[in-house]
Parts: structure tokens; C-alpha cells; sequence
């Protein structure tokens, strides 16, 4: 197949949909490789280092001309316009932009959005949600130990002795527990907190101390399992104790790092105004929530803001401020899944028995086809 990779446009996107090591990949395979004059630069890879890997440096009209576009994020409508009708697409597509697939659809191409793969064994190797949350967690706490204007480790000087920072993260998935092992090579002291009883045992595994919030009926303890490897909305009941135990750990915490969020639905309140007013002055906000609105109502998506003595950070597209690494491992995640729709004579099909490929695929023919 001509398999081509343009350049992102999307605001703030700094990412790459393949990378040298992967266009050698699928050149061996037998595709046509083409790549938008300058797509990796943001993400530190040169058009040279993709022509040594058997790329064609193109122009943005001849990329998106091609058989497949492997992309980042979805198109927008100025690139829509430039894609043929039957091209295959491969993206972060967000499935739950009705309108975005709709726009899909009627383009009449053939698009698979990664993020839908389902969450099982077999996915695990092209699960762009947890490559990308990896990134997202590391680099919060980055963020966090930069705005926050003490030290993390705890440092005994001829000076005296400075205390080691107090971190609280609330949400332990991917992103979570990337924060806390981070944190935890920084120096902090580190308190976590889930809806999600199996979890504790990893926190503790990575040196942090586990929030534990006892659960009184059966409804509390089924919907604290979740389903497919998602939490599900708890029970009032348990959020309202859970709220109170965290109410007391943020009031001491200097930094915060809230990752919950629920696929297709505004992010949970995990930090009220209320617990943002009792944190001392200087303390830090990370919300990885905030391209969902935000675990925390005072922040600002895509602002870092201070309220109340607090600063907040919103960055909605924490990956793509480590785009080299975001990049690869999301351009791996890709290639993994190309596997799955391209015959070992590298022509496109779509085996009508995989799971993991019909829970993707969410536009074909003028239709959307995901419920």
C-alpha cells in the first residue's frame, strides 16, 4: 500500500504518527512509504533520518493523496478536503465525537480510531491510551516539581533541613501510577487514591501509600471492579466518604495530581473549591483531566492559572510536550495494529472476525459504524 504521514495541524500537536524506525518497518514489508516535508520536526525527528529509513519527503498535498494516512489526531476539515474518498484512516479519532465520525463518514473514508481497541491481552501492544497516559503522568509531575517553588526530596543541608514534598494522586490507571513511581525518584512522600480496590497493591509496590476508603454494600464493591478495565461511577454513598478521606490529605498536600477520567463522559469532581481553599499557598494542581472539563471545577483547560494561593495547571495535551518519546511509542502502537489489516502481500483488508479491529473501525462506506 502508499501509506503516507502528514504533518499535524491541530493546535499544540507536536507529535509524530511514525517514526524512522517504524517507515523501516513497514517499508520491509513491502509499503510505499511517503512523509510530509517536516512531520517529525516537533517531535525531534528530521526529514533526513526518514529518508534513510525509506521514506519519500513529500508535499502536503501528495500525503494525504495516498492509499492510508496514519495520523495523530483527527483530521480537521481543511484536511478532509484533501483526502480521497476510500482512503484508509489510522488515528487517535476520538470515538465519542459524533459529529467528528459523522465527518468521517460523509468524507467516505475508511477510519479506525486506536483509542476504541478493546483493553484485553492482545491489544495491549497497540493501546494508544496507555502509551500516551504513560507520557502524561511522567510529565505531570514534571510540570508540578517545576511550578512548585520547593524542593521534592527531603535534603539535609548545613543550612538545615528541608522536608520532602507531600504528593497526593487521585486516580491510579496508567497515568497514576506513572505519576507516583516519577514522584517517587524525585524524592516525595506519596499518597494515592482510586475507586478501584486491585490497585492498592501497586501503589504500595511503587512506594506510595494507599488512601483507603472501606466499601458498606455490595453496589459499592461491584461498581469499584469496573468493566473492561474502565471504573465505573460510584455509588454517592462511597464518593461522599471517599471525598471527606481525601478532603484531609489534600489539605496537607503541596502538590495534587488528579488522572480520572471516564471514556465518553465529563471528568469527576475529585477536588472541590473547598479542598483548593485549604491548601497552603504555593501548592500545585495538576489536572490531567482537563481536556474533560477537569477533575477540579477551578481549572482552566489549557491554562495554568492561580486561585486561592493555589496554581492550577490545565494542559490538555501533556504527550505532546515530550513528543520524541510520545511519539514512538504511539508510532509502535500503530504499526502493531497495521498488522491486523494489511495481508503479507501489504494490500489493505479488514478481517471480519477481529475483535480488536471491528472495535476500531468507526466509519466505512458513508457510514458510521460504531453505535
Amino acid at each position: 500500500m502508499l501509506i503516507a504521514v502528514p504533518q499535524e495541524t491541530a493546535a499544540g500537536e507536536s507529535r509524530v504518527a511514525a517514526t524512522p524506525e517504524t517507515v523501516k518497518k513497514l517499508v520491509a514489508q513491502g509499503h510505499r512509504v511517503q512523509v510530509q516535508q517536516g512531520a517529525g520536526l516537533r517531535a525531534s525527528v528530521t526529514d533526513e533520518a526518514y529518508a534513510a529509513a525509506g521514506a519519500e519527503l513529500v508535499a502536503r498535498e501528495q500525503a494525504y493523496a495516498a492509499e492510508m494516512l496514519l495520523k495523530v489526531r483527527a483530521p480537521g476539515p481543511e484536511e478532509l478536503a484533501l483526502v480521497r474518498p476510500g482512503t484508509v484512516l489510522v488515528g487517535m479519532l476520538n470515538p465519542f465525537d459524533r459529529e467528528g465520525l459523522q465527518r468521517l463518514a460523509d468524507a467516505r473514508v475508511t477510519a479506525f480510531a486506536l483509542e476504541a481497541a478493546p483493553r484485553t491481552t492482545r491489544a495491549q501492544s497497540m493501546d494508544v491510551l496507555s502509551s500516551q497516559a504513560n507520557v502524561a503522568g511522567y510529565k505531570a509531575v514534571m510540570i508540578a516539581a517545576d511550578r512548585y517553588q520547593r524542593f521534592f526530596p527531603m535534603l539535609m543541608t548545613a543550612a538545615g533541613t528541608v522536608k520532602a514534598a507531600r504528593v497526593v494522586v487521585l486516580g491510579v490507571g496508567v497515568a497514576g501510577l506513572q505519576a507516583i513511581a516519577t514522584a517517587k525518584r524525585l524524592g516525595a512522600v506519596i499518597e494515592a487514591s482510586d475507586v478501584r480496590p486491585s490497585v492498592k497493591e501497586q501503589v504500595e509496590s511503587l512506594g506510595a501509600k494507599f488512601i483507603d476508603v472501606p466499601y458498606e454494600t455490595a453496589e459499592e464493591k461491584e461498581a469499584a471492579e469496573g468493566v473492561g478495565g474502565y471504573a465505573r461511577p460510584m455509588p454517592p454513598s462511597w464518593l461522599e466518604r471517599q471525598k471527606l478521606e481525601v478532603a484531609k490529605r489534600v489539605a496537607q498536600a503541596d502538590v495534587v495530581i488528579t488522572t480520572a477520567l471516564i471514556p465518553g463522559r465529563a471528568a469527576p469532581v475529585l477536588v472541590t473549591e473547598e479542598m483548593v481553599k485549604s491548601m497552603k499557598a504555593g501548592s500545585v494542581i495538576v489536572d490531567l483531566a482537563a481536556p474533560a472539563g477537569g477533575n477540579c471545577p477551578l481549572t482552566e483547560p489549557g491554562q495554568t492559572v492561580v486561585k486561592h494561593g493555589v496554581t492550577l495547571v490545565g494542559e490538555t495535551n501533556l504527550p505532546s510536550l515530550v513528543a520524541a518519546d510520545a511519539s514512538a511509542l504511539y508510532a509502535r502502537n500503530v504499526l502493531d495494529f497495521l498488522k491486523l489489516v494489511c495481508t503479507q502481500e501489504a494490500a489493505f483488508q479488514i478481517p471480519a472476525d477481529d475483535d480488536i479491529v471491528t472495535a476500531c473501525l468507526v466509519a466505512r462506506d458513508g457510514q458510521v459504524t460504531r453505535a
